[in-house]
């Protein structure tokens, strides 16, 4: 379990992590959220001792990371990719990890597997693409089969089967009941694996609640109807109290509502649907909504490219091929 109260890192007047309370519990995939600048790297790094926080207080099973006797078999991490050098192999580089906690050696040809990388075990890894280094940082993060595992963008040039994976096994993880916290702004991928989310922004806590109840809180939840007896089946919602908005196309949304309920009332009056579909935002659209204030770095469409400007009134219009210069004319 990772606890944090009042967590706070300033640089100069810079707020980077702001009174950050809230606890990352054992037997779930808690995804840690928010957009860039928001203080996430910031916070992992001070889980790690790696930044001291100018305030507040973290803990690693009721200690502090520099408290911990061979800290990899109570916390794997995965920060960076390529945090290594480049001219050991896979292989050494992981040995050189296991030897300085402790940890059994042939626990390095074990992860190794696990990852896929055994086939490249004894190849150095300034050759290795961002993908395979990925893998051993993975690797590196289970080398002490922890009890708490923590991942920062870890599926970072993985491709479709190592998306799929990476998912799996943090699945798993928390399903032998460990800690797994981990950062993506995948959001696609983080609504596949994550049971609850804690979200930032600014250094501030905005969410700390299950991935169902953030959706349901941040978005509209409606059902989509679509019917060829549209004014019979409004007489008949407008009697059960049930209010449906028109949006052309002929379906109707009725904010809110259980499709059960509109199904059993369309049957018990005999009212032909063609569709009946709950609808909800996904991950992405939910954390666009609650992050929106909390933006620092907005991005702007580029101006268009430029074209041929009008002349001032009575001023005569270059002739063809050519641009004004001066007083006269020349070609472009």
């Amino acid at each position: 379990m990772i606890e944090l109260e009042g967590l706070t890192k300033r640089y100069g007047e810079k707020v980077a992590v702001n009174n950050l309370t809230f606890t990352v519990r054992p037997g779930m995939v808690t995804g840690f959220l928010g957009p860039n600048g928001a203080g996430k790297s910031t916070t992992m790094r001070m889980i790690l001792g790696l930044d001291r926080p100018t305030a507040g207080d973290v803990r690693i099973d009721g200690k502090h990371y520099d408290q911990l006797k061979d800290p990899l078999t109570y916390i794997g991490a995965l920060l960076e990719a390529k945090a290594w050098h480049g001219g050991r192999s896979a292989y050494n580089h992981l040995l050189c990890l296991a030897q300085s906690n402790g940890i059994p050696k042939r626990r390095v040809a074990e992860v190794l597997e696990t990852v896929g990388l055994t086939a490249v075990a004894r190849k150095k890894t300034k050759g290795f693409s961002m993908g395979m280094g990925q893998r051993l940082g993975i690797a590196g993060a289970l080398l002490g089969d922890p009890r708490i595992l923590m991942f920062d963008e870890p599926v970072n040039g993985l491709d479709p089967e190592g998306i799929h994976w990476i998912r799996n096994l943090m699945k798993s993880l928390a399903a032998q009941g460990r800690t797994v916290f981990v950062s993506s702004h995948l959001m696609s991928e983080m609504a596949l694996t994550a049971d609850h989310l804690v979200v930032i922004g600014q250094g501030r806590l905005l969410a700390d609640t299950t991935m169902a109840d953030f959706i349901e809180r941040n978005s509209r939840s409606y059902v989509r109807i679509r019917t060829p007896q549209r004014e019979r089946l409004l007489d008949v919602l407008h009697t059960a109290g049930i209010t449906a908005v028109e949006t052309g196309n002929g379906t109707l949304e009725v904010d809110g509502g259980k499709a059960e309920q509109i199904g059993e009332l369309a049957a018990r009056h005999g009212v032909v649907l063609h569709e009946l579909s709950p609808q909800q935002a996904s991950l992405e659209e939910a954390f666009m909504q609650l992050t929106a204030e909390s933006v620092e770095y907005h991005a702007h469409s580029a101006a268009p490219p430029p074209g041929p400007q009008a002349p001032p009134p009575g001023q005569q219009a270059p002739p063809p091929g050519q641009q004004q210069w001066g007083e006269g004319w020349r070609r472009s």
